[in-house]
Order: structure tokens, then sequence, then C-alpha cells
């Protein structure tokens, strides 16, 4: 079990202890304890393995058990290999009903805003992912679409938890009156405050999000993220980070850069899914190579556009495994269509 989390866990455990004899004391005499009392025991003897350092370790192979398993259940005691056949059915449907929870928190895939025309394509490398995807639009007739795309540091249930955390967090920063008079440098920095808040030590994520409004303006801000694209007829640009990754530091700032589209251009955020897609030798797709597709497609629709980039990342693959999540997001700007639609 990695140190690091440790301090969390066992955290949580005595939390629940406490919780438990509450209930235990409570319960006397009206109820029966014995359903209570057999829990706590399960997290004193918990408590008690974190305390010799055998916590985290599988009772049957005595390796190591998945981190994700032990931060969303903190009294497993075997690694899922091991688990009788039963257990495995229940985390096998439990997985299943994680993916469609995920599935139902995405946007529309095309959206369009504005003279804006949004298109995005999300590949889970597994049942969860830990990469985030968000367009909300604004309530008011001035306001301002919010873009957000980010990746939560490992895999897995624990990362795909955060990414839920992270949805629910800017959804409701976003719906605080913020959405129509957007103020981009403090919608990240209360974002990330409240996720080092409710994380523990080494639990991070990395963000790209901004505005964009009706005359073609965008704001971005970038926790720690890989460079946004800007596709002009000019070239290929990028556009880097202003700031950390959110949950390192609760007192970071994130500058915001503004930068103006016309139409034909068009802006592409990726998670290092994309840029980092390997093939049977071992050799990364790379930012540069999707600048180049991407800059010889300048005016594509966005559908047409992304579709390109994923094929050509997909030759790169050359039906190598799928490693890590991969999210692409296409925001375009066309002609002005006069109000927001969601096709």
């Amino acid at each position: 079990m990695a140190s690091v989390s440790e301090p969390y866990i066992r955290e949580q455990l005595e939390k629940r202890r406490v919780e438990l004899k509450s209930a235990i004391t409570a319960a006397a005499p009206a109820a029966p304890a014995a359903p209570f009392l057999d829990l706590l025991h399960e997290v004193d003897s918990a408590i008690h393995r974190i305390d010799e350092g055998s916590y985290g370790i599988c009772e049957e192979c005595h390796d190591t058990i998945e981190q994700e398993r032990l931060i969303a259940d903190p009294l497993v005691r075997m690694c899922l290999d091991h688990l009788p056949a039963p257990d495995r059915r229940a985390l096998e449907a439990d997985l299943e009903l994680a993916a469609r929870v995920q599935r139902g928190l995405l946007p529309e895939k095309h959206v369009r805003f504005a003279d804006w025309h949004i298109h995005y394509e999300y590949s889970p490398a597994g049942p969860v992912s830990g990469d985030y995807c968000d367009l909300i639009l604004p309530r008011g007739e001035g306001g301002k679409l919010l873009f957000l795309l980010g990746d939560v540091a490992g895999k897995g249930v624990a990362a795909s938890l955060l990414m839920t955390h992270m949805h629910a967090t800017f959804r409701s920063l976003s719906n605080l009156g913020a959405a129509d008079a957007l103020d981009l440098e403090k919608l990240f920095g209360t974002a990330n405050r409240l996720f080092c808040e409710s994380t523990f030590a080494g639990q991070y994520a990395t963000l790209i999000g901004g505005s964009a409004g009706r005359a073609g303006e965008l704001e971005l801000a970038s926790a720690g993220h890989l460079p946004a694209l800007l596709v002009t007829r000019d070239g290929v640009r990028e556009i880097g980070a202003t700031g950390l990754p959110l949950g390192m530091f609760g007192n970071s700032r994130y500058e915001v850069t503004r930068v103006r589209l016309d139409p034909g251009d068009c802006l592409l955020l990726f998670t290092d899914g994309i840029s980092e897609a390997r093939n049977g030798a071992g050799s990364e797709y790379g930012v540069s190579r999707l600048s180049h597709v991407a800059g010889e497609r300048h005016r594509w629709v966005p559908q047409e556009l992304l579709a390109s980039c994923l094929q050509d990342i997909e030759r790169h693959r050359g039906g190598a495994r799928l490693a890590d999540d991969q999210t692409l997001m296409v925001i375009h700007r066309s002609e002005p269509i006069g109000h927001a639609v969601n096709d």
C-alpha cells in the first residue's frame, strides 16, 4: 500500500469507527447490535493492519491489493484475482453501474452556441475513466459557453471517483451566478481550493478550460494540462499551462490567456491518452504530429477534423491496445447562427 494514502485511509476508518460506536449505543437495547459489532470489528482489524504494516496486502497471495479498490472500500482484504466468485460478479456489476453513471455525466457530443461549433470524442481505456469533459451553456442571453477538459492522475475506480467530483464541482460553481459573467481565474482558483480540501495528498488533476463569447473571443486557463492547439490560417500555435495542476497547493493562481478566432479557426484540447498513444514499437504519437494533422485541415468542420485526427492516431497505434483514456475536443468558430442549440 502506498504510504501517501495511508493517513487518509486511517482517517476515514477512524471516522467510521466513531459513527459505528454511536450507532451501537443508539441501537441498544431496542434493536440487535450484532451487525454493527461485526462491522466495528472489521474496522478495528483494518486499523490494526495499518499499524502493523500489513494493510493493503492480499491475505491469499500476499501481493498488493489494487489501490483504487482500497480507496473505494478500505475494508478490502483480497486482490481481484482471489476474490470469491460471487464477490467478483458483484464488483463487475458495480463497475458497469459506475460506467453508466459516468456516461450519463457527459455533455452532448455536438454542441452549437452562437457561431461556435464544438465536437468531442471520449474513449475510456477500461470500464471507467479518469478523463473529465464538460460543456456548460450559459443561462442568460449575454453569457458565455464554458468548456472544460481534464485528466485525473491515476486510473481505475479511484480516478473515476475524482472525475465525478470535478464534474460536480464545476457544475456547482458555474451555477452560482457565475455563468453569465464568468471569472475564469476565480473559477479555477476556487475549484483548486475545493479539490485540495476534499482529496488526500498525492491526488491531483490537470485541467484546461475556458469561455467562448459571441464575437469570436476565447478566454483560456490551464492547470498544468497539455497545450491547447490554436489552428488558424497562419498555422498552429500552442497555448501552454497558466498554473499548477488542481490539488497540489491550495493557494495556486491561474492566469488567463485571451485569443480571438476568425471564422474557420479552431482550438484543439486533448488528454495525454492522445499524445502518449504508443505503437507496437513503443513510440509515442506526440503533440507535434497532432499539430501537423490539424494544421493541414484548417477550416474543416469539427466532426471531420476530429475524425481525421483520430484516424491518424489509430494508424500510428497499428492495433496496439489502448493503454490510457483518450479525449479530444474541437472548438470551431463558424458563421454566426444566432442562438444556441444542441444537436
